[in-house]
C-alpha cells in the first residue's frame, strides 16, 4: 500500500470514528486556549481543564494577567508541572501581547513563536484551533502513530509534520491532527497498544509495528 492508499485509508477511518473533533482544552478565545495549550506540555489535558478555571477567574485576559504576580499565578498552575517556568511564560507573554499587540494573539505563526514558552506546536495549535489556518501540530500519539503507519520515518516531529503535510490534503489538517490524537488514546496508547484494538496499525502499519503491536 503507498502512503497516498494509506492516507486515504486513515481519512476515511478516523472521520468515521470521530465526525466531530471538539478542541480537547477548554477555552473561550485564543488568548485563553494560548495560555491551555502552553500548560498543556508534559501535562495531560484534563488536568490543564481542572487547573484553568481558577486561572482564568484570576485573569482571563492579557491585560488582567500581566497585573498579575508570577507567584500567584505560579500556586494556580503549579498542579500542571514546570510551574516556575510555565508562570514566567504566561506572564512574559502577557505583557508582551499589552505593549506590542494591544491585547490582541497575532494570527502568525513566526510571531506566536516569538512568545515567551510559545514553541513551534503550541503556536501551530493556536493558529489551527482559534484561528482556522491549516497547520499540523505534531505532538507524541501524532509522531508515534503516523512512524507506525509508515506516513514518517520517524526521525524527528519536525519531519513527521514535513511529512504528514506532503501526504494529507490541507483541508484536512486541522481536523485530522485530533482525529489521530483522539485515536491514539482511544486505540493505540503508548504504553499498552493491544492488536485487537489498534486496527489501523494491523490493516497499514510497518511490518516492525505489527510485530510489536502483537508482542502486546
Amino acid at each position: 500500500m503507498t502512503k497516498k492508499e494509506k492516507a486515504l485509508f486513515i481519512v476515511k477511518e478516523l472521520e468515521r470514528l470521530y465526525p466531530e473533533t471538539p478542541v480537547p482544552l477548554d477555552h473561550k478565545d485564543p488568548y485563553t486556549l494560548l495560555i491551555a495549550v502552553l500548560l498543556s506540555a508534559q501535562c495531560t489535558d484534563e488536568r490543564v481543564n481542572k487547573v484553568t478555571p481558577a486561572l482564568f477567574l484570576l485573569a482571563d485576559n492579557p491585560f488582567d494577567m500581566s497585573k498579575q504576580s508570577v507567584d500567584d499565578i505560579r500556586s494556580i498552575i503549579r498542579p500542571c508541572g514546570l510551574s516556575p517556568r510555565k508562570s514566567k511564560a504566561i506572564f512574559d507573554l502577557s505583557q508582551i501581547l499589552v505593549e506590542k499587540y494591544n491585547g490582541v494573539v497575532p494570527q502568525e505563526l513566526e510571531l506566536l513563536e516569538e512568545l515567551p514558552g510559545v514553541g513551534h506546536k503550541t503556536a501551530s495549535v493556536v493558529v489551527a484551533q482559534a484561528f482556522g489556518i491549516p497547520a499540523f501540530p505534531v505532538d507524541t500519539h501524532i509522531h508515534r502513530l503516523l512512524t507506525r503507519w509508515g506516513i514518517t520515518s520517524g526521525k524527528n516531529v519536525i519531519q513527521t509534520e514535513k511529512d504528514a503535510k506532503r501526504v494529507f490534503n490541507k483541508n484536512l489538517w486541522n481536523k485530522l491532527h485530533l482525529q489521530i490524537i483522539f485515536y491514539g488514546r482511544e486505540y493505540s496508547p503508548a504504553r499498552s497498544p493491544k492488536y485487537q484494538k489498534d486496527y489501523i496499525t494491523r490493516e497499514i502499519g510497518t511490518k516492525k509495528a505489527i510485530k510489536e503491536l502483537k508482542l502486546n
